[in-house]
């Protein structure tokens, strides 16, 4: 990847043209630049986000360039949520080179031509072809392939957790409300003997009917085992006693059943997710070596190649860093030194998932937990626990890459090295918030 600006640069040529596309959900405008920044259009080209549409874009800068004895063609888009994945496909296809310019540069940009922030069709492709005329862009990835598939499947599975966690929030809040005492006789609030009983008799007045037999006679049912007269007695004796609401019952008991519905009905779906996932790692080479280090699980491996894609596009790791935001930012001034942090800006999932593991590769790998003491307790530059934290987040990064692009196995001994001769940027002191 050319990822300095200077390269970005080179990638214009007197024989390039510049085309800035202001991306729509149903309607995209374009204009068309030479290196220099003259127009080739007249007015921004409307084009409608359809195959019609795509082909009439294709057809007029295949002219403009034939026209102006260009030869090739660099296309920017300011990406729209998913509106431009569609158009990015077309151009794939058609060999058109096309990059991404960041919306924040664009709403800042606008304004160094006419002093004004107003937003039109007309002024931002001219603003997105500068941007990227100066090098200030960043390459699209549109993964093809396993990869796609994982990353569907992953993004997939980050949605379904959110909505299975949804509906089990629901569900203690109206234990919380209607049966309190339920708290008191399963740890977790998802048990499944206790799902069971709930759907049947959603309220504590049903458990009382249906009686201790009633509740053993739908665990038999289930062939569910663990759960005896004991258990069964346990929740009769919380439900007559209990102090829950007694009021608004018939909505309550649609609710509970609902919610567990809602709640197993996701449960399933994440299983499903899980296995799929499961079997796209094992089409991806040297995948399988990640899960060798302990305290990494199939969950981050998946999600990690998923954010990252074919990692081999990467030239080094401080690339990958920079993906998940995770690279060092210093505030400093003159005089003013001000604390360094990491930049927040990239993959935020990916972020999360690397800060996730280190804290699980801490908690279980003896090595990287000898890693973070060190971290914390060295007589120079002593880190904080989060600060330790992200700096071991950092090393999995490189971690990841040497596996899964030379197919090495994973060494243990070879990581208490680097407390050795830290480099200088887990030397940094870190500013920490949040993943």
């Amino acid at each position: 990847m050319n990822s300095t600006q200077n390269k970005k640069i080179e990638q214009v040529k007197e024989t390039t043209m510049i085309v800035g596309i202001d991306v729509g959900s149903e309607k995209h405008y374009f204009r068309a630049f030479n290196w220099r920044g003259i127009e080739l259009t007249r007015k921004p080209v409307a084009f409608s986000n359809s195959m019609e549409g795509f082909n009439s874009f294709y057809n007029t800068i295949v002219e403009l360039m034939q026209k102006s004895e260009l030869e090739e063609a660099l296309v920017g888009i300011e990406p729209t949520g998913h509106y431009w994945f569609d158009l990015g496909q077309f151009m794939g296809e058609k060999s058109i080179k096309f990059v991404m310019v960041n919306p924040h540069h664009v709403h800042k940009t606008k304004e160094l031509d006419d002093n004004s922030p107003s937003k039109n069709d007309r002024k931002d492709p001219r603003v997105i072809a500068g941007l990227v005329r100066d090098g200030r862009y960043f390459y699209s990835y549109m993964p093809t392939g396993v990869y796609a598939e994982l990353r569907n499947a992953s993004n997939r599975r980050f949605v379904l957790v959110e909505e299975q966690t949804r509906a089990k929030n629901r569900l203690q809040k109206w234990i919380a409300v209607y049966f309190p005492e339920y708290k008191g006789i399963y740890t977790h609030i998802d048990a499944k003997g206790g799902l069971l009983v709930l759907k049947q008799a959603p309220t504590p007045e049903e458990i009382v009917k249906l009686g201790e037999e009633g509740i053993i006679k739908i665990w038999k049912d289930a062939k569910l085992r663990r759960n005896g007269n004991k258990k069964a007695l346990k929740i009769l004796n919380a439900a007559m006693r209990s102090i829950g609401l007694r009021t608004g019952l018939t909505e309550a008991r649609m609710e509970i059943q609902d919610l567990i519905e809602d709640y197993e009905l996701q449960t399933k779906r994440l299983e499903r997710v899980n296995d799929l996932i499961k079997e796209l790692c094992q089409q991806i080479r040297y995948a399988d070596k990640l899960l060798e280090i302990k305290g990494i699980g199939i969950t981050t491996v998946a999600g990690f190649i998923a954010e990252v894609g074919d990692i081999t596009r990467f030239d080094s790791t401080k690339e990958l860093q920079k993906l998940a935001g995770l690279e060092l930012v210093a505030d400093s001034s003159g005089k003013h030194n001000g604390k360094t942090k990491i930049s927040k800006r990239g993959r935020k999932r990916l972020r999360y998932l690397l800060f996730e593991a280190a804290i699980s590769v801490v908690g279980k790998n003896e090595e990287f937990k000898e890693i973070h003491r060190y971290y914390t307790t060295r007589e120079k530059n002593p880190l904080k626990k989060m600060q330790s934290l992200i700096a071991v987040a950092c090393k999995l990064i490189r971690v990841f890459h040497v596996i899964l692009t030379k197919g090495v196995s994973y060494d243990a001994s070879k990581m208490l090295e680097g407390i050795r001769h830290p480099g200088e940027q887990l030397k940094a002191c870190l500013l920490y918030t949040s993943p």
